[in-house]
C-alpha cells in the first residue's frame, strides 16, 4: 500500500519548528531534506539541528556532495531511512553498507538524467530507491510523469525494493503515481503551502487509496 509522506524543506530552525507544528497532528511518515549548498544550490537546515516527534517514522534525504561527512550524524538521530544521491563521487555501496550496519534502512535517489541500469549494483543493495523529479533544495517541483518508466526499470533490477517519488506530488497526479508503482509519495508544497494542511493530506490519502474503474 502506498503512503503520503509530507516533506520538510527549510533553511532555518524557526522554519523547521513551524513546519513540524503544521503537520505534527496528522503526519505519520515524514520526509526531511538536508542540503549542503553544494550538491543542491540551497543550504537547508543541517542534521545537527534536526529533531522530530518520537511517533514519526522519518526518512532523511541527504542532498549533499559528500554523504560520508553527514551520514554518521544522521545515523545518530535514528531515522527510519537515509537516502543519498547516487550521483555523488563517493562509493554508494560503501555508504549503503555503513547505513545498514547501523540498523537503519538505506536508499539511493536518482536524478532525472540518471538511468537505473547505470547504477544497478547500488539499486540491488538498496532498501529504497527514490525517483527524484523535483528541484533540488526547494519546494515547487514538477512531477515529470515520464519518469514513471523508471519504476519498471528499477523493479527489474530489484523486485522487492521500496520506490519513492519526490517532486510535484499533488491531488491531480497522486493516483497516477500510485498506479504507476510508487510506494512512497513525498509531498512538499502541496501540503506545506496549503491553507488546510491536514485536509490536503487527507485528500491525497484518499486519492492513493481509491480503486480504479475499468
Amino acid at each position: 500500500m502506498s503512503v503520503i509522506a509530507p516533506s520538510i524543506t527549510v533553511e532555518t530552525a524557526e522554519q523547521y519548528k513551524s513546519a513540524v507544528d503544521r503537520i505534527h497532528s496528522f503526519a505519520q511518515r515524514v520526509h526531511i531534506d538536508v542540503s549542503d549548498g553544494e550538491f543542491a544550490p540551497t543550504f537547508l537546515l543541517g542534521e545537527s539541528q534536526l529533531w522530530w516527534p518520537k511517533e514519526w517514522q522519518v526518512d532523511v534525504h541527504a542532498m549533499v556532495a559528500r554523504p560520508s561527512e553527514h551520514i554518521p550524524q544522521i545515523i545518530a538521530l535514528k531515522p527510519n531511512l537515509i537516502t543519498f544521491h547516487v550521483e555523488t563521487a563517493e562509493d554508494p555501496l560503501a555508504l549503503l553498507n555503513l547505513i545498514k550496519q547501523s540498523g537503519i534502512k538505506a536508499g539511493v535517489a536518482l536524478l532525472r538524467t540518471t538511468v537505473p541500469s547505470t547504477v544497478a549494483e547500488a539499486i540491488k543493495q538498496s532498501d529504497h530507491v527514490m525517483i527524484f523529479s523535483g528541484e533540488l533544495g526547494k519546494y515547487g517541483g514538477t512531477a515529470s510523469l515520464m519518469q514513471l518508466e523508471k519504476v519498471r526499470l528499477i523493479r527489474a533490477i530489484n523486485p522487492e525494493v521500496e520506490i519513492g517519488w519526490d517532486g510535484g506530488v499533488n491531488a491531480e497526479n497522486a493516483y497516477t503515481l500510485t498506479q504507476g508503482g510508487v510506494d512512497v509519495l513525498n509531498t512538499g508544497s502541496a501540503i506545506a503551502s496549503a491553507a488546510d494542511p491536514e485536509g490536503t493530506y487527507q485528500i491525497l490519502v484518499k486519492e492513493i487509496n481509491k480503486h480504479g474503474v475499468i
